[in-house]
């Protein structure tokens, strides 16, 4: 008997919350945005707003062009907050493998092997939908497969409201004809070379063996080759050691205001937590830095990443914008610290109406593929990146488990 993972998504999280709160918005579209904003962007919609046209990130006033009779809220985070604990708390009764999202309605349960005690995944999963329901007034889709890969591709097929169950070895087949674009992992400049080749179904990219994937994507033939054929054996982690995020520290030997040693430094920890995101097949949706200055005092500043990225110089970019309000006094610097947080799956990819736009990123993610695979092969000093050149001293970063907030 194989795994089994029940994936629990309650969609368009905050907006079901307010609707527990508030039944009069049942069935209307609803917009979750800051009010009142010059720059006020969109939080999360309901799926009537999503079927308009609406989509996160959007900007309110363009929102309210498309979707003219939608109700806005501002968001609650609190609320959103407090339901997420209330659901996660239902879950822990049938299994202590339960790994959370960041507050965004999803949860994973690895109920491998519990058969005896509560019955079969497919009972667990259809008997906590009842429980949410009747507790929250929350009405989440399930799924049940052999992995966490697996259950979130196919909660994604029956959202807004569904159930899927996929069985253990109809993984292959089961993805075979989905879009490319349902599939977590695949990166845009994977997802915009696969078009140029006129690959739009998973079954299509199935058929290249491994080797012929490689000459296409190199280093990243492995990851789609599995990926792609269902296989996945990340663990569900219990609550506590959920890897929410990743912290890198660098002790300078010598306090400094040299601003390409820091961006040195700073770079190197970037590389460091790139490649940890992609090994892992996570993306951050946040970086943030303390700076740790020479009379003791920090300055601690953050910025979103929209959308999240494990591309080494996308977050360098963002690194660097924190840097500077981090970096607002005259005194030397001696520690710095580079958070990554906030991990999800990296979101499904769409065609851009300006594809050329992205002709920046596509040749920076062929970079570090090319120097992921040098690494790979002879080690990580193999091959450095000029801007590093300005590290004096020698790095010693360390890695932990960034705890939640």
């Amino acid at each position: 008997m194989g795994r089994a993972i029940i994936h629990l998504n309650v969609a368009d999280f905050a907006v079901a919350v307010e609707r527990v709160m508030d039944s009069r918005l049942k069935d209307r579209p609803v917009i979750i945005a800051p009010e009142g904003a010059a720059r006020s962007a969109v939080y999360d919609m309901s799926e009537e707003a999503f079927l308009a046209g609406v989509r996160k990130g959007m900007a309110l006033r363009q929102a309210l062009r498309i979707c003219k009779d939608a109700f806005v809220l501002p968001p609650h985070q609190d609320r959103y907050e407090r339901a997420m604990k209330a659901f996660f708390k239902h879950t822990l009764p049938y299994s202590p493998l339960t790994e959370t999202g960041e507050g965004d309605g999803h949860l994973f349960i690895d109920v491998t092997g519990s058969h005896r005690l509560f019955g079969p995944p497919m009972d667990v999963a259809w008997r906590l939908r009842k429980e949410i329901r009747q507790a929250l007034g929350l009405d989440p889709i399930w799924s049940v497969a052999p992995n966490k890969l697996v259950a979130k591709v196919a909660t994604r097929l029956v959202k807004p409201t569904g159930e899927y169950i996929v069985a253990v070895g109809e993984e292959e087949k089961f993805l075979a004809p989905l879009p490319l674009s349902l599939i977590p992992g695949i990166e845009k400049d994977d997802f915009l070379r696969l078009v140029e080749f006129d690959f739009t179904k998973v079954s299509q990219v199935v058929s290249l063996s491994l080797k012929q994937l490689r000459v296409l994507f190199g280093n990243r033939s492995k990851f789609l080759y599995d990926t792609l054929r269902g296989i996945d054996f990340s663990p569900v982690l219990p609550e506590g050691n959920t890897e929410s995020g990743i912290l890198l520290d660098y002790e300078f030997g010598d306090d400094t205001n040299d601003v390409a040693n820091v961006e040195s430094v700073l770079y190197r920890l970037v590389e460091k937590s790139g490649k940890q995101l992609r090994h892992r097949r996570l993306a951050a949706r946040r970086v943030a830095l303390v700076i740790g200055y020479s009379d003791g005092l920090c300055c601690i500043r953050q910025k979103k990443a929209d959308p999240a990225t494990a591309n080494d110089m996308a977050l360098f970019d963002l690194a660097r914008e924190v840097l500077v309000p981090a970096w607002f006094r005259r005194i030397r610097i001696r520690h710095i610290r580079l958070i990554c947080d906030r991990l999800i799956f990296p979101p499904a990819h769409q065609l851009e109406l300006f594809p050329q736009s992205f002709e920046k990123n596509r040749r920076q993610i062929s970079l570090m593929k090319a120097i992921d695979s040098v690494r790979s092969r002879f080690g990580d000093h193999a091959i450095r990146t000029g801007r590093t050149r300005g590290d004096s001293c020698a790095c010693r970063p360390r890695r932990r488990i960034v705890g939640r907030s």
